[in-house]
This record gives structure tokens, sequence and C-alpha cells, in this order.
């Protein structure tokens, strides 16, 4: 049933009361068939949830085929399996930290939120975070899922090494600095070459960062100074619905040492700064936001949007996030800005983020740096499925390339022409898994249909 934005206010609501639950009761209590947000039931009951390396090794060798599922935030079916679903929940232990080289590695399964805070209390930080604490680590990098800044790669940029199972039962493992081009095609894979089970990530010294929040920027200015909007801190996002001649809010997350001019000022390019702290949707308490009015703090507490211990949502909600080259940000926009009537009878909020480009095959940000349109609409997939074609229509001109671990049209034969390494991330997939144990219908579809 389409939810509305007041059910769906409601429901936000609802769930605050339950959402410090601990880890394992969450767990518990979440449906063993479906992802977090409900929309997609996956096509097998057979779940394996192995605690050790060598327990991943035997369900992999058994298994015809699977597919393996880390904190299930993806909204398609880029995780789902016909036959074998293999949990990496519970690989969530930090292996090691390094402090010397400045390096941590990970089990797959563990959050970002709590690495955070356990690097935080070492002394150390991740360069960037997501707008949730709450995902895995090994499932964020393989879809190229990101935070914000105009200088700040997404996750996976903090990849160092990788341990994987592949198709076989053996483990590989792979470094940044002793594998280079098969590097950079593993480690935005998609879950195609195997299952990550550990990770090893680049850190830095711990940081403070404020937060200041602003309302109502007008339109023009983004027209006419969008490059500085988007670079007035270390972290930037626009919120808006996309109606009238303002974007609802910017929120601009800066590190301590590193102000602007604009940093806490009243205003920043026409936009007033909000008297109080906000929820990206409006109506909704604040209560579950990273604190704002310019209270400095450390890094994993305002770097994120949302608190690790509060759900930032009831779940029932669906996504789309597009990419465009950074160089038509602003023509994109205004794609979009024209679509606002048809948009706005089914979305709840969009965000505007910017991402540096990296050198992995299969980011959407392969060498170029990008802009983000991100979309949370209600749910109500018929409805949504028949828009985003003409916002993806809207947005082709622009190199548009989706996210993806979200929703999209977009037909793999146009994929096809905007990955330039997608032939080497094909032959790459055929050498580690010539079988197709990991492949899925998302696969064959997506990397495979265009072949």
């Amino acid at each position: 049933m389409p939810v509305n934005k007041r059910t769906f206010l409601k429901m936000s609501a609802a769930v605050l009361a339950s959402a410090a639950l601990p880890r394992e009761i969450e767990s518990a209590q979440n449906s063993t068939e479906r992802n977090w947000a409900g929309n997609i039931e996956y096509s097998t009951a057979q779940i394996h949830s192995p605690k050790t390396l060598d327990e991943v090794r035997q369900v992999v060798k058994r298994c015809r085929k699977l597919r393996a599922l880390g904190t299930r935030h993806s909204f398609n079916q880029i995780a789902d399996s016909t036959e074998n679903l293999v949990s990496v929940w519970h690989l969530d232990q930090v292996v090691s930290l390094d402090k010397a080289s400045r390096t941590v590695t990970v089990g797959a399964g563990m959050r970002y939120g709590e690495l955070s805070e356990y690097l935080h209390e070492k002394g150390f930080a991740l360069h960037n975070l997501a707008s949730l604490p709450h995902i895995s680590v090994a499932g964020a990098c393989a879809t190229g899922t990101h935070g914000s800044g105009v200088e700040n790669g997404n996750l996976a940029t903090a990849v160092l090494g990788l341990e994987v199972v592949t198709a076989d039962g053996e483990v590989l493992t792979l470094s940044r600095d002793k594998d280079g081009d098969r590097f950079d095609g593993t480690v935005v894979a998609l879950g195609g070459l195997g299952v990550v089970t550990a990770v090893t990530l680049e850190i830095q010294p711990t940081f403070s960062v404020r937060q200041d929040v602003y309302q109502n920027l007008p339109v023009k200015q983004v027209r006419g100074h969008l490059d500085e909007i988007l670079a007035s801190g270390y972290s930037v996002s626009l919120f808006t619905d996309w109606q009238g001649d303002t974007v609802n809010q910017v929120w601009v997350k800066t590190r301590i040492g590193e102000e602007t001019a604009q940093t806490g000022g009243p205003e920043l390019f026409g936009a007033k700064l909000a008297a109080k702290n906000l929820h990206p949707i409006a109506e909704l308490s604040a209560e579950n936001c990273t604190e704002q009015m310019g209270v400095a703090g450390p890094w994993h507490e305002r770097l994120p949007h949302f608190r690790l211990n509060f759900t930032p949502s009831s779940g029932e909600e669906l996504q789309s996030e597009y990419f465009v080259p950074r160089d038509h940000a602003l023509k994109a926009l205004t794609a979009v800005y024209e679509l606002r009537d048809r948009i706005a009878p089914h979305l709840l909020i969009s965000e505007v983020r910017t991402i540096d480009a990296d050198r992995f095959w299969m980011s959407p940000c392969y060498q170029q740096p990008c802009l983000t349109i991100h979309f949370t609409w209600k749910q109500d997939w018929p409805a949504v499925k028949a828009l985003l074609p003409v916002i993806e229509q809207a947005l082709e001109p622009f190199d548009v390339r989706p996210h993806w671990g979200k929703l999209f049209t977009i037909p793999s034969s146009r994929l096809s022409a905007r990955y330039q390494r997608l032939p080497a991330f094909r032959e790459l997939l055929a050498a580690h898994d010539p079988q197709g144990k990991f492949r899925n219908a998302f696969f064959e579809t997506h990397i495979f249909g265009g072949a």
C-alpha cells in the first residue's frame, strides 16, 4: 500500500522508542527474508550465518549459487539469490589496529558506527562517513557508497586491503600496494568476486567537526554560486523538495581548524542560519539527527546525518540516487527541477552531495568527480517505477550513472557504455568465478546484459 507523507511521519516517530535496542535484539526482530526497507523479499529462505572465516569457506564450497548479505540496506536485488544467502553479520570484530602505519582491519560485517567509536577512542578517524552509521563496511565499499565533500572520495577510497573467499572456498588477499589494477577492479565489485570477509582501511588522527544548518537557500544563488556553496565546508549536503524558489536546507560540516569565512555566519549565500536542530524532513523531530548549531564534536558524531543509536526512519521508504560528472552539475539539477511537479507527489526529500574521483573500475566516480542527486521516495513502487525513467531520461545528456544499491531502470546497454573498464571487470569475474557461483539476476541483467 502506498505510504503518504503524514503516515510516514507517524511511523517514523513510532519507531524511535525501539531504535536504541542492542544489536543482537535488533537483528532478531528483523525479518530474515527482507531488506531493511521491506521492499525486497529475498528469493530464498536459505540464509547461512557463519561466525568464522573457516565457516565462510565451508559454506561457499558446498553451495552451488550464493550471494553475501551485509546490513541489508540495498533497495534493489543486488544481494538476492534464488538458492543461498550468506550473512557476514557475525564477522563484526576489529581484527587489528596498526597505529604506526595508520591502518585498521575489520570483519566484513562491522558497522561504521561501532568502528568509528572504536577508532575515536584510540585517537583515530576515517576520512568520511555516509549519512547512516548503521551500514556495514564491506557492503558500503562494494557498492561505492559515499558521504559528501568536494575533496572526499567515497568510503571505498579508504580501502587498503581485502580478504575474499572465492568460488572454490580459497582465501584471496589483495592490497592497494601489491595488486594495482586488479585491486582497483576488486574493491567496488558488487559482491561478484566472492564473499568479502575482512577489510583493511586507511585511518588518520581523530578530528573535530562543527555542523551548521541553513534554511531557504535561494535557487538563484544555486545557479550563480553552486561550486562555492558545495565547497563551503568539509562535507556539504543540500536538502530539497524541488518546490518553490528555495532549497530547503544546507547542512555544512566543517573540520575544526579549517573554517571558511561563511562557517557559522548568520547567512550562507542568502540562506539563514537555523535557530534549532533540524531533521532533513522538516516535520520530523531532530532527536535522531547528529548535533548541529555549530557545536563542535568528534568526527563520527557530526559527519553522519543520523545517530547510531537511533533509527533514522521507519524504513517505509524507497531510495534512488544518480551520479553525474561535476562539470554537468548545474545543468543536471536544472533538468530535475523542471520535473518538480511530477516528482513532488511521490517524494519525501532529495539530497544533493559531491564525491571526489576514484580509481575503482565499477565506481560511478571512476576517474571523475561527481555530484549526486538522491531521492527518498514514499513506498509506492508502481508510481516510482513509472517516474524513474522520466528522471533518467532528463539526466541522460549528462552521462548519468545510478547508485548500484538503489532503485533505477537505466538499460544495461547504456550502463555498459558508461563504464569503460566493464570488459575488464567481466574478465576478472570470469577468472575468479568461472561457473558464476556469485552471479544472480541483477548481475546477468546489469553487468552481463550489455555484453
